[in-house]
């Protein structure tokens, strides 16, 4: 489960990928695949969340890891370098790490 706090040690990963709308679903199975079969598995892996854009024309992965050199290390994973190719020959990425300085929640509990 992701728990996003500005005092929880570790980097945020956030990619942003545009897609075609009719290939946006493919790309999501494809990184749920990675998710499931190689980086949950992984050192420093924390967690992962995949969101598709109503229009269909991107899918955002917002994903933690323990820290940037755990994050890096994924592209030395010939496993995960293999799933990492398949997403990129369906959409383009752009990923940039980030650290949480600040949250804020509703007042109101759902």
């Amino acid at each position: 489960m992701t728990t996003i706090s500005a005092t929880k040690p570790v980097v945020t990963l956030i990619n942003v990928f545009t897609v075609m709308p009719e290939k946006q679903q493919e790309l999501v199975e494809v990184l749920i695949r990675a998710l499931d079969q190689v980086l949950r598995h992984l050192p420093g892996y924390v967690s992962s969340n995949i969101h598709q854009s109503l229009d269909g024309t991107q899918v955002v992965d917002y994903a933690q890891w323990e820290s940037q050199e755990a994050f890096e290390a994924i592209f030395t994973n010939p496993a995960a370098m293999a799933h990492i190719q398949q997403a990129a020959a369906i959409a383009t990425a752009a990923p940039q790490l980030y650290r949480v300085v600040h949250t804020d929640a509703s007042a109101i509990s759902p």
